[in-house]
């Protein structure tokens, strides 16, 4: 199977921020050399957003970050990948999860869920090596590995990238996310780490992951430790930010997305001064 050609870099957002994107902004990203645009807030099956991005660029691809699988059944959204693959033919990367249980009531038994909406995708024609799964833990960044082209893992540090590539072996995508602040004010940084990581400090598979990473309880309680928020958001010098994300190559990973949590009207001035430090112009 071969593994999906996304370049190094790609940007995260929701994928509403990617619905009102300006044409000329999408085509100054694919300019700058991101190989991928990844949509994150578990957009419905439709896709329907899909299209114009791609119909704007030319070689840009993009990927969901992902399709949530208790909101999107398996049948539309295969419908939405087939149409955007006729279309634009090896451009769109299907990523899909179970979520988080405290946002769904009928969140059960994740890793059978998961397991039957991938055998759906499959009924339906989707090819492997066009998924990924969201997947933190050692079973399903294995089941990613067997059933999926690969894992993306959300919030993590390069430490988890190593330890996963281990897990599902070399052949395996590997694209874990990866937030920026574009500031050398710590505090700062800081303070806008936290805002995004709220949400986050009060769901068990995230705290559960953190903790097999070696942080302590105090570190993930509420409103989270410097250490934490320092070791999931990026911050300082372009050339200190690159660094970090760069540590995710070296420990396995095949791509990283990129989000950048300055708002969206910094978004492209954000992305044009880490393109040089990152290898991509």
């Amino acid at each position: 199977m071969t593994k999906p050609a996304l370049g190094k870099f790609g940007v995260f957002g929701h994928y509403e921020q990617w619905r009102q994107l300006p044409e000329p902004q999408l085509r100054e990203i694919e300019s700058l050399g991101y190989g991928a645009i990844w949509a994150g807030g578990s957009p419905p099956a439709e896709l329907d957003w899909v299209d114009p991005i791609l119909d704007a660029t030319e070689t840009l691809q993009v990927a969901t970050g992902i399709v949530n699988i208790w909101s999107a059944p398996a049948a539309p959204v295969a419908d939405s990948f087939h149409r955007i693959e006729k279309r634009y033919p090896g451009r769109f990367l299907l990523g899909i999860g179970v979520g988080h249980p405290e946002a769904h009531t009928e969140y059960k038994k994740p890793y059978d869920a998961l397991t039957e909406y991938l055998d759906a995708l499959d009924q339906h024609g989707v090819p492997k090596d066009r998924i990924v799964v969201a997947a933190l833990g050692p079973q399903v960044l294995k089941l990613s590995a067997r059933r999926s082209a690969g894992a993306h893992p959300y919030l993590t540090t390069p430490e988890h990238t190593a330890q996963a590539r281990e897990l599902i072996g070399p052949d395996a995508f590997l694209a874990p996310e990866h937030k920026v602040v574009l500031t050398t004010d710590a505090a700062h940084a800081r303070e806008v780490g936290r805002k995004a990581l709220e949400i986050y400090l009060g769901l068990a598979n995230y705290l559960n992951n953190w903790k097999r990473l070696g942080f302590t309880d105090a570190d993930v309680a509420k409103p989270g430790s410097d250490v934490l928020v320092d070791s999931v958001v990026a911050h300082g010098t372009t050339d200190a930010i690159a660094a970090r994300l760069k540590e995710h190559l070296t420990a396995g990973a095949d791509h990283v997305p990129v989000q950048v949590l300055t708002g969206t009207d910094n978004l492209l001035p954000a992305l044009t001064e880490l393109a040089g430090p990152l290898g991509l112009r």
